[in-house]
């Protein structure tokens, strides 16, 4: 074995896409390998219990291996598993979601559903790219990150971005070394409407009139028939964005085809960033939550009203809570733009901080559908009571280590059953799984000293896991000193040696070289 590249068997892949193996009861995370692989690798980080490291070469490649289509692959930090087949992605993504359910939240769904999976390529409609200045490289950078990296990659072209917005790249690289402010220009957001192309520049200082004319001739040449490419300018934060040309651009918009729902939005404003999908995953969600008429339904965490919006055409009445007060106000100005303001009703609160009393205050919901960020709702369903609960939830994650927490919550102390789960490949070619699962009320609540016994029980469990992680460390750390030890007692022995028998070694040494051996 190669000291620099020891060899290692992959036996899974982990959430992030990386290949799991075991070397000497050491776990190791190979970035680019896969099941069922042998590869060599190199570590770049170590620990006592688990070290990262990337693939040096594959030795023996899976079944699952394909050629990635980006020649950035591996460099470019926004995809992670063009190395995989991609109907091997979506299994992969489904045992993550399985395994996430068993070991974190201890529960299973009664069935899983089958994936949902859309266009492998040219799907990314919303991208944040970066934009930097490095003389070193002669010119401006435009793209994501490199992997692991602070660095921009060096793009020519993206292959999850729609074609024409990927023909994009190097003309704007040329396009902003041309302006006043090309060293204070960081980045530039891509929003794709369905009938208007979007390009907000985010600039940390003011243009000049010479910098709005190169910025006009951009979007005159890139726009296409019907098709405008309309730049924006973001001095500040996300809400200070604003268009200056083409003025008379239509809307940026997508719609929900199964509910006659349109859903006009800024370019700043958080929607999902593959459109096909989301209208895939809206259809589903609404399927489990199978809402009717005259059914009283919470949507929480409702954004700009993606699930508020199609519920409501069911003729439920529909109340939507969401944190951000300009999402709250978009999701007004979307339920206007349908005509369902009748049906559906706004409040602005947050949901982190939910308490029984809070949650019972809204009255009661016969069904509650649940699209939270990546720190999951945990709070929100520890309010809830059996005078309060839905008969039915719906829950669409962006991350399955918490819906697998929330998941645990529900099923093992607030009496619902996990029906049904499955993941949607909202990202092809990357690690993040989106998901979405069903929970029906069966049970009863515990009660307020079953929750207590339960919380001081998982709070002893985890303070024995903290001080047998700390034990296990500590140990590792005594024999690493034992040896380092053991390694200067030899290393001074023989300096003692040495030293003691000076002369003997001078003189063998001469005669050595006096006869030239």
């Amino acid at each position: 074995m190669n000291q620099s590249h020891p060899v290692a068997l992959v036996e899974s892949l982990d959430y992030e896409g990386r290949g799991v193996a075991h070397v000497e009861g050491k776990t190791i995370f190979i970035d680019g390998a896969l099941p069922y692989e042998t590869v060599s690798y190199s570590s770049y980080r170590k620990k006592p219990s688990y070290e990262n490291a990337d693939t040096s070469a594959v030795l023996k490649e899976s079944f699952m291996r394909a050629t990635p289509r980006c020649p950035h692959f591996g460099v470019c930090g926004g995809c992670s598993m063009q190395h995989v087949e991609f109907s091997a992605q979506v299994a992969i993504k489904q045992r993550v979601l399985e395994d996430n359910l068993k070991h974190i939240g201890k529960v299973s769904a009664e069935r899983m559903l089958t994936p949902i999976a859309g266009p492998a390529w040219g799907y990314r409609h919303r991208a944040r790219l970066s934009a930097r200045l490095v003389e070193k490289k002669g010119g401006v950078l435009v793209g994501f990150h490199e992997k692991r990296s602070s660095y921009i990659a060096e793009m020519t072209e993206c292959h999850i971005l729609p074609p024409h917005i990927s023909a994009l790249i190097m003309p704007l690289r040329e396009m902003i070394l041309t302006l006043s402010i090309k060293d204070r220009m960081p980045q530039v957001e891509v929003a794709v409407g369905e009938k208007v192309d979007i390009l907000v520049f985010r600039n940390m200082d003011a243009i000049s009139v010479a910098d709005e004319a190169i910025l006009r001739r951009f979007s005159d040449t890139h726009s296409q028939p019907g098709r405008p490419l309309q730049i924006w300018l973001q001095p500040k934060g996300p809400d200070s964005c604003y268009p200056i040309y083409p003025l008379d651009a239509p809307k940026l918009t997508y719609t929900l085809r199964d509910f006659n729902v349109e859903m006009p939005y800024y370019p700043t404003e958080f929607t999902q960033v593959n459109p096909e999908i989301n209208n895939v995953m809206v259809t589903r969600a609404l399927k489990l939550l199978d809402p009717q008429p005259g059914e009283r339904i919470a949507d929480m965490f409702c954004g700009i009203g993606n699930f508020t919006l199609p519920i409501a055409r069911s003729g439920a009445d529909v109340h939507g809570m969401e944190g951000s007060e300009a999402l709250v106000k978009r999701a007004v100005e979307n339920a206007r733009h349908n005509s369902l303001e009748h049906k559906v009703s706004y409040e602005m609160a947050n949901l982190f901080e939910v308490t029984e009393e809070s949650f019972a205050a809204l009255g009661k919901f016969d069904k509650m559908l649940v699209d939270p960020p990546r720190d999951g709702a945990v709070q929100l369903l520890k309010a809830l009571t059996d005078e309060t609960a839905p008969q039915r939830i719906v829950y669409v994650s962006c991350n399955p280590a918490t819906l697998a927490r929330d998941a645990g919550v529900l099923v093992h102390t607030k009496g619902y059953t996990l029906k049904a789960a499955g993941i949607i490949n909202m990202f092809p070619h990357t690690a993040h799984v989106e998901s979405v699962a069903w929970f029906e009320k069966t049970g009863p609540c515990k009660s307020k000293k079953e929750m207590d016994e339960m919380e001081a029980a998982e709070a002893a469990a985890r303070e024995a896991a903290k001080a047998a992680k700390k034990s296990r460390e500590a140990e590792a750390a005594r024999k690493k000193a034992e040896e380092e030890a053991e390694r200067a007692a030899k290393k001074e022995a023989r300096r003692q040696h040495y030293l003691a028998n000076k002369d003997y070694y001078d003189a063998r040494n001469a005669a050595k070289a006096g006869t030239g051996k």
